[in-house]
């Protein structure tokens, strides 16, 4: 259970820091609370090569993120697999978890690098015209978090199958 609810929140959790760190760059120009900051960027004249700097920080950030976390989910998902077969009737089970560590290998070993390499080419791209990796970056990005909804999906089926096959702890 422990292991499942491991995994299930850093999904979540490399989501939810993926996509706050572009917002917060916005945020930031256009409001810090810092004064320091605020003054740095005014130094810099330059708002649009500001945010472009700190846009390519944070898909550098975001590019270690998604590459630790596939690496995390391989020893986490083989533990998750491990313990779950040691569990009676754990058969269906044990093919969740390896379709999500398939699902996980799949997208440490093709989607990832691709999304990596096609996202690399975008940085400090100028947008007009539209770059030309921009829509395959997109489908890269869609695939990834369809495939990740898909283990979210996969790993609360576990989850519900492990908490309903626990005796009760009823005393």
């Amino acid at each position: 259970m422990f292991c499942m609810a491991v995994w299930l929140a850093g999904t979540f959790f490399i989501a939810i820091v993926a996509t706050q760190n572009f917002y917060t760059i916005d945020r930031l120009l256009t409001g810090s609370p810092s004064g320091l900051f605020r003054n740095a960027v005014d130094t810099m004249k330059s708002a649009p090569t500001v945010r472009d700097m700190l846009r390519y920080l944070s898909s550098e950030l975001n590019r270690l993120y998604f590459q630790y976390w596939n690496l995390a989910q391989l020893p986490l998902g083989i533990l998750t697999l491990w313990l779950v077969s040691k569990l009676p009737n754990s058969k269906h089970t044990t093919w969740e978890i390896i379709a999500m560590l398939s699902i996980s290998l799949f997208l440490m070993l093709v989607v990832t690098p691709e999304m990596l390499m096609v996202g690399r080419t975008l940085d400090f791209a100028p947008s007009d015209p539209v770059p030309a990796g921009l829509r395959t970056f997109g489908l890269l990005q869609t695939a990834y978090a369809v495939f990740s909804l898909i283990n979210v999906v996969l790993g609360v089926l576990v989850t519900l199958w492990i908490q309903k096959s626990s005796p009760s702890q009823e005393e």
